[in-house]
This record gives C-alpha cells, structure tokens and sequence, in this order.
C-alpha cells in the first residue's frame, strides 16, 4: 500500500496482510472495504475476532478448537470412541465430517514433526494422543498429509502406539476420483498402485 494513505489504513493492509493466504493487493482491498463499513459492522468484526480468540480454546480430550471443556464430537456418547483419526488442524476434521461417513472420534496434533522448522514431537499434542491409549482403543488412523513431514510424523507416532497393541492404519492416497492420468504426478500414481484393490 501507498505510503501517501492514512497510517492507520497502511497499518490495517499489514496486518491483514499477515493471514495465510492474502497476499499484499487482497491486504490493500480487505482494508479499503472495512472503510466502507459502518461503526457498527466494524465493531461487530472487532468483537468476533477477540471473541473467537479469548473465548476458543483446545478441548480437554482429542485438542479440537472448542468454547466447552469436550468438543461437539467427544461429547457425542453416539461417537465410537474406540477408533480414533489422527490430524494436524483442526481444519482437517471439518473434511472428514462432511463425508458424514466416520463414526469414530479424532485427535488433533496442531502441526507436524519438522526439525527444519524446529518443530519437535514434544511441541505436538503426542503425549495427550499417548495417554487416550487406556485399552478402550482399537484403531489409530494417521491422517497427516502425504507429505515428507506428515510421513515422519505418522511414522513416529506409530512407532509409539504399536507396542501397545492398538492396530496403526494410514489413509489410502492415489487418483481423486475424476482424475486424468496424464495430469497426476509421479508420487500421486505410485500411491495409487501401492494402494489399489482387487475388483
């Protein structure tokens, strides 16, 4: 943004210019559109981010976002607790809830294993995944993305769960359905063989 602009207007773009995903001129036009808003939609924007940002907190069991102490999905008795999906946001259950296909119950790490980025297994919610295993488990799904991180992560967090005798399965990766061959990568259509089925 123009430096000749009003600094509180410059200094609005730079913050939203921080979100993941906006970058400098979506920054300039979210800024130019709160100044066309009202007093009272603009405070009522103010009071929902501090809001979601005091009021949100982890739950107590799987670390989904939550204003309650259990989340809607632990504190459904109709969930099976005794399959547990394991994520890195708690974005990714949003995904896996609009399937409407799965009935267990999750855990959200908040990142994944990283030492380029400094992000080591004690900076994951590893231990709380760790103390859910009271024989109640039977299956621990790792649903971290097909990533050189995400592998590591569900790797590691196998490694873990194992010798406790809980059953570690991965997500299946290959072709989405509708997808051309010719436009899949290499990593994309090993997964696909790897992982196909008989029919």
């Amino acid at each position: 943004m123009d430096n000749s602009n009003a600094l509180p207007l410059v200094l609005l773009a730079e913050q939203f210019a921080k979100l993941p995903g906006i970058g400098r001129k979506s920054a300039e036009r979210l800024a130019y559109h709160v100044m066309s808003m009202s007093d009272k939609q603009v405070h009522e924007f103010a009071e929902a981010l501090v809001n979601a940002h005091t009021k949100v907190h982890t739950c107590a069991i799987c670390q989904n976002l939550t204003e309650n102490e259990l989340c809607y999905i632990c504190s459904d008795p109709a969930r099976d607790k005794s399959t547990i999906c394991v994520v890195e946001t708690p974005k990714d259950i949003s995904a896996f809830e609009r399937t409407r296909e799965y009935k267990g119950v999750y855990h959200v790490l908040h990142g994944l294993i990283s030492p380029i980025d400094n992000v080591t297994p004690d900076k994951l919610k590893i231990k709380e995944l760790l103390a859910r295993m009271n024989g109640d488990v039977s299956e621990v799904i790792m649903a971290t993305n097909p990533t050189v991180e995400g592998e590591a992560t569900a790797m590691y967090i196998s490694k873990l769960i194992k010798p406790l005798g809980v059953k570690v399965t991965r997500l299946a990766f290959g072709l989405p359905v509708g997808g051309i061959l010719e436009y899949a990568d290499e990593i994309t259509l090993y997964k696909a063989l790897e992982n196909r089925n008989e029919i």
